[in-house]
């Protein structure tokens, strides 16, 4: 790859995780659809090939790849689980990691949607944790059980587990999807959404065979 192309590609991938917008690629680019994870990561759920959703509920390429990763996930195979897991690249996204998290362990991921329209369709500013509070009790949650849940140590250890997975797939922009512990396929690899779900699911019936 060219000095130009590098220069290039490094943008791209800044601007997808700071919530640019959308870099068109090179064509040479385009043809590097996916990077190979180095090592290959196990899963965490055993018997299962892991497909890892690297997103942020703050980012607007997340909020328009996700009704398309909802879809593709009805079509996975037993033997295949999705799962989100929502970054936090500072400490001002860190709140927002913990949501999802929270939500999750309340068993109310049926709001998980629901977070990012309020984000980017509603404009609301939900990125700390008082304010995020008093959104989970707009929704309808009791405020102390949500504050317990969100401060506690099984959602702490959880978005620790996430910013793990983030080092180990290296993992720097959103929204990226890692198959297998394998490979890694994003939006700024393949120029497009619909593009990266064909690839990730490419990449999956590879390992799946």
């Amino acid at each position: 790859m060219s000095l130009k192309n590098m220069l290039f590609r490094t943008f791209a991938i800044a601007a997808l995780s700071a919530g640019a917008f959308f870099v068109p690629l090179s064509g040479a680019q385009a043809a590097e659809r996916y990077v190979t994870v180095e090592p290959a990561q196990p899963s965490d759920t055993t018997g299962k090939i892991e497909v890892l959703e690297f997103f942020a509920y703050s980012c607007p390429h997340c909020n328009s790849i996700e009704p398309l990763v909802e879809k593709w996930a009805t079509t996975l195979p037993d033997n295949v689980v999705l799962k989100p897991v929502p970054v936090a690249f500072n400490a001002s996204m860190a709140d927002l990691q913990k949501l999802y998290y929270s939500l999750e362990s309340l068993g109310r991921l049926d709001l998980h949607d629901d977070v990012f329209k309020a984000i980017h369709a509603e404009r609301k500013r939900i990125y700390d944790a008082k304010a995020i509070t008093d959104w989970a009790v707009d929704q309808g949650l009791d405020r102390k059980a949500f504050e317990d849940v969100f401060n506690s140590f099984g959602v702490m250890s959880k978005a620790s587990r996430a910013n793990e997975l983030v080092k180990l797939y290296s993992i720097d922009g959103t929204p990226s999807i890692a198959v297998g512990g394998r490979y890694v396929t994003s939006p700024t690899l393949t120029n497009s959404y619909e593009g990266t779900i064909a690839e990730a699911q490419r990449l999956l019936e590879q390992i799946n065979k």
